[in-house]
């Protein structure tokens, strides 16, 4: 797929075939991750990546929306330092951001759909992830192929108009 078509093709995928995940394709798309951009390169990022059912099933329920993570392929959390600093954690977030964002571009270049879930009960993503105390649990990110309908490019994406959300030179 051309870079251009996975981009309008992404969308968030809530529900998955029981297909599994390639594993090269699962590795290609972590390694999308890998090379994001980051805040002076600092890559302040470690994935988990979770492929066992039960385990899936038992991550679903650390975000009240998160219930698309047990019925995926594969799920991937994002871990991320505890940090003091505002400063050092708002990058922190904006970096997981453009990995997770790299990571979905991949996935629709090869026909796997994603979505995202926050991570509220962070023990309890602790407890089934087993990073260590000086870490949290940032976000999660679903994968699997759709369902319902193969990713393609959409012809008429649900979002503002363009000429309401692009400003030349001010506002």
């Amino acid at each position: 797929m051309e870079t251009w078509d996975a981009i309008r093709s992404r969308r968030n995928v809530r529900v998955f075939s029981e297909r599994a995940i390639d594993e090269s394709d699962l590795a290609r798309v972590l390694e999308a991750g890998r090379r994001a951009p980051s805040s002076r390169n600092w890559q302040p990022w470690d994935f988990i990546v979770v492929t066992d059912r039960p385990q899936l099933v038992a991550l679903a329920e650390v975000w009240r929306s998160a219930g698309h993570v047990a019925r995926a392929a594969a799920a991937v959390a994002f871990v991320g330092p505890v940090l003091e600093s505002d400063a050092n954690r708002d990058w922190l977030w904006f970096d997981h951001g453009q990995a997770m964002m790299s990571m979905m571009i991949a996935a629709a270049d090869l026909g796997i759909g994603s979505g995202h879930a926050a991570v509220a009960d962070q023990e309890l993503a602790r407890t089934i992830l087993g990073h260590p105390e000086d870490r949290f649990c940032v976000a999660l990110m679903s994968l699997g192929y759709p369902q319902d309908r193969a990713l393609a490019p959409l012809q008429r994406p649900d979002r503002r108009p363009f000429d309401e959300v692009v400003h030349g030179g001010r506002w």
